[in-house]
């Protein structure tokens, strides 16, 4: 005998729980009650027969329902150990950019402490160029100096010679060549 809501599955037929307990539920209400009592009377080969239904409808049902729950046990764990994997790999990624923003922060100290370096450096280079500069121009200053003071003796010597020749030719004459 088949019920409504029964399905073929692997050559048996299984019973759908739910429907058969409704249908003892409903069997039991519309049983005639014993009067003065809150007993009621059922056929009892109606209600065996029930519950040998679900009693063979259970363990399909049970299996059913253990298999979507180790189904979801599964997805959750395969869920948990994928989340655990993006955490790994976001903490190695933080690591990385913190490593990168580390070497970055050391990378501008350094090219700052160089930087400070190379000015100091430029600075110290070009008073020593002006000194040496001042001192090379002092010295032809100098130099210029003296040449200016021979020049000018040179020219007061050919003045005064001059002078002296022109004193002599007046009182002698010419001087000869």
């Amino acid at each position: 005998m088949f019920y409504k809501g029964e399905t073929p599955l692997d050559g048996r037929m299984t019973v759908d729980v739910d429907q058969k307990l409704e249908e003892l539920a409903v069997m039991i209400e519309g049983a005639k009650a014993v009067p003065l009592s809150s007993s009621c009377m059922v056929n009892r080969a109606a209600v065996l027969d029930l519950i040998e239904d679900i009693r063979e409808a259970l363990p399909s049902s049970l299996s059913d329902a253990d298999q979507l729950l180790a189904e979801r046990e599964a997805l959750v764990a395969e869920g948990r150990v994928e989340a655990d994997q993006l955490i790994a790999e976001a903490r190695e990624e933080q690591v990385r950019m913190l490593s990168q923003h580390e070497v970055y922060l050391v990378a501008v100290a350094e090219s700052e402490a160089i930087r400070i370096e190379t000015e100091d450096d430029v600075t110290r280079m070009r008073h020593e160029t002006d000194d040496y500069i001042d001192a090379r121009l002092a010295t032809f200053e100098i130099t210029l100096h003296k040449t200016l003071a021979a020049v000018e003796r040179g020219r007061d010597k050919l003045r005064g010679q001059v002078e002296q020749a022109e004193d002599f030719e007046d009182e002698d004459g010419p001087i000869p060549s």
